[in-house]
């Protein structure tokens, strides 16, 4: 099927108002399209050729240029020519001139069609692309009202309206159901560059996300009375929000809690329910604002060591599970908000690490002192002696060492009696 040029003008507004395009955008990939059109048609792929199209008539004109170069030092035909041949179209032309010549096409053939479809298609997807770019660079850190259009297993696809962006497993909350057909707020992270077009990073599990919420719900923020000094976030389980206030006599927590609750309650409600949010007073001094972070655990004492960035937290034994938290997720997150690496340990035990085993090691002693001296000298002997005496007098009424002596006596005897027994019979023999 053959192109014609009139048609193809007729379709740039419908074009342009079908991909959201100006049409001085659609008009100038359209005179791309048919220059390349061209070069198939009428003239070589590495010509020089420009189109104006005329979006009243309809008329194209193709203008190819060619520059004027000494006979050897022609390299490209297709873009150079001798001085001999500039002549033709530009009379008294030398070196170093640039001359053209202008053609009037109305039509072209199937090949050069399918060229020119493809060419208009390429240079508008750019168009769109660039025009996203420049839209959505400038809202980078915000918050944009998106539909969830498709639910992958490593990312959810969000439908913005004229782009679409992605949010990947990693900047997605933990335990969040994303519904096709959903309409969900998401934070711009980044517009990255590439092949396929401009990629629009969403994220619903950073920091900026939630401070953007409060952004809204707070009011005082944008006068400068109240601001946010750092927030550490486990997305879908646990945020913590340090802020103070510049106006003397505002209460940061409470202007941030709002009344009955309801400020951080609007925030719970877009983020979820299962994420608990500690919003604490910031304090420049680094011992209160570590006690402050590790709300709501009653902290008894800190001990820093600011050259490791290093914090001892000594807490009472009931304590001990608050301060920490779930999976470590309190003493993390007051770790992360804090700038410091701390430590929790409890009070009950520091003393039984220091006095407590050296009295256990004594007892200890003690004891095998008892076992080993015990039935030598104190306790046995005692109880021995009025055991020994009782036995002692049943013993000797009957007399049972008595016949022990005379058996061992009486064997001897018998032995004698037997040996003299034998001599006697051998002196009666011998007589």
């Amino acid at each position: 099927m053959d192109l014609e040029i009139k048609q193809l003008v007729l379709a740039i507004k419908q074009i342009a108002e079908e991909k959201n395009l100006p049409e001085d955008i659609v008009h100038e990939a359209v005179e791309q399209a048919l220059a390349a059109a061209y070069r198939k048609d009428f003239g070589e792929r590495e010509q020089n050729v420009a189109v104006q199209l005329n979006a009243n008539t309809g008329e194209m004109t193709a203008i190819t240029s060619y520059d004027v170069v000494e006979d050897e030092d022609v390299e490209n035909d297709a873009q150079q020519l001798t001085v001999e041949q500039a002549q033709k179209f530009k009379k008294g032309a030398k070196v170093g001139d640039v001359v053209t010549e202008t053609a009037n096409p109305t039509t072209f053939g199937r090949v050069a069609a399918q060229t020119a479809k493809q060419v208009i298609l390429q240079r508008i997807r750019e168009a769109e692309r660039e025009i996203i770019l420049g839209e959505y660079e400038d809202k980078i850190g915000t918050v944009i009202v998106g539909t969830v259009q498709r639910v992958e297993p490593r990312l959810v696809r969000v439908d913005l309206g004229k782009a679409v962006g992605i949010l990947p497993a990693s900047e997605q909350i933990q335990g969040e159901y994303y519904g096709v057909g959903s309409r969900i707020k998401v934070f711009l992270k980044d517009v990255e560059r590439g092949t396929r077009g401009p990629q629009l990073i969403l994220s619903r599990a950073n920091e900026e996300f939630i401070e953007y919420l409060f952004r809204q719900e707070v009011p005082e923020m944008e006068s400068g009375a109240v601001e946010i000094k750092g927030i550490a976030r486990q997305a879908g389980l646990r945020t913590k929000i340090a802020v103070a206030s510049t106006v003397p006599g505002v209460d940061p927590v409470g202007t941030f809690v709002g009344g009955h609750g309801t400020r951080v309650q609007s925030v719970m409600n877009e983020i979820g329910d299962q994420e608990k949010i500690d919003i604490i007073t910031f304090a420049e001094d680094s011992n209160s604002y570590i006690k402050n972070a590790l709300s709501p655990t009653e902290v008894q004492k800190v001990i820093i060591d600011e050259v490791s960035k290093r914090a001892r937290v000594i807490v009472d034994q009931s304590q001990l599970s608050i301060a920490i938290g779930k999976a470590g997720q309190n003493v993390r997150l007051a770790s992360k908000l804090t700038g410091y690496e701390l430590d929790i340990e409890s009070s009950d035990l520091r003393p039984e690490q220091a006095e407590a085993p050296a009295e256990v090691r004594v007892e200890s002693d003690q004891a095998e002192a008892v076992v080993v001296e015990a039935p030598e000298v104190a306790e046995a002997p005692k109880e021995a002696e009025p055991t020994v005496e009782a036995v002692a007098e049943p013993v000797k009424q009957p007399t049972p060492a008595a016949p022990s002596a005379p058996k061992k006596s009486s064997k001897p005897k018998r032995r004698d009696d037997i040996e003299a027994g034998f001599i006697n019979a051998i002196e009666s023999t011998d007589e």
